[in-house]
């Protein structure tokens, strides 16, 4: 696998796969694979993941080998710190192919930073060059602009945002929400840790959205893939019915 990009665009990449099931693979459960590329809070996830595939026919597996996301039914794509230091990451760990096979065949879903790769760049990036994405969804990753900005109780805004927020549900054909949201009331609190958001180039891709200094994009979604800033293994059980929904969702 390669890959080859140019400031402020998404990288294009060229891998193999080999299909081939892994033969020491025993367990007839269906697999959920959180990838592990050595970036992501794997432990809160896998944890949170566990708990609501219990009697569902589905097993959890953490796992840094390519072969395993390849076998998997559903992946999940963690991620947390600096973006740039998360695709490097990605590559160096033999991964980047299977996710990028993985989001164009099964249903994945991306946590923080693994849903900010997913855009074409951030403007977080080294000595003040982008760092390109995955190019799975289309827009760019940019940081909150809040300076001067006061909160309701009359409070500056700070950078990064951390705690809970509201997250409304987008319905970009005016009628339903996303599958993923099902029985997840409009307006929930989920918990957020992030100085940068997503920017979709097309606002049907936006699938929640939150409020902090103006709206922004908290759930991002395009055909197999889902994904969001916030980080629904820290939400209680409104997080843990998104990672149930998810097993449930056929796109």
């Amino acid at each position: 696998m390669f890959f080859a990009c140019s400031a402020g665009t998404a990288c294009t990449y060229s891998y193999q796969i080999h299909s081939n099931l892994n033969p020491f693979r025993m367990s007839n459960l269906k697999t959920v694979a959180v990838v592990d590329y050595g970036s992501g809070n794997l432990r809160s996830v896998s944890q949170a993941v566990r708990h609501v595939v219990q009697g569902t026919g589905y097993e959890v597996l953490v796992t840094s080998n390519p072969q395993d996301v390849l076998n998997a039914e559903r992946v999940v794509l963690p991620g947390q710190g600096a973006m740039h230091d998360c695709m490097l990451a990605l590559e160096h760990s033999g991964m980047l192919g299977a996710v990028l096979h993985a989001a164009s065949h099964k249903p994945l879903f991306g946590v923080c930073v693994g849903m900010q790769m997913l855009l074409d760049n951030s403007h977080e990036g080294l000595d003040g060059a982008p760092t390109p994405g995955l190019g799975l969804i289309h827009g760019e990753v940019v940081k909150f602009d809040l300076a001067g900005q006061l909160q309701p109780d009359g409070s500056r805004f700070k950078v990064p945002q951390m705690g809970w927020n509201q997250v409304y549900q987008s319905r970009p054909d005016g009628v339903q929400a996303h599958p993923v949201w099902a029985g997840v009331p409009d307006g929930s609190y989920f918990y957020f840790v992030h100085s940068f958001y997503a920017c979709p180039s097309d606002a049907r891709h936006i699938a929640g959205e939150a409020d902090y200094g103006g709206r922004f994009a908290a759930a991002i979604a395009r055909d197999n893939i889902f994904a969001t800033q916030f980080h629904p293994e820290k939400s209680a059980d409104q997080g843990l019915a998104l990672y149930r929904n998810f097993l449930h969702w056929n796109p």
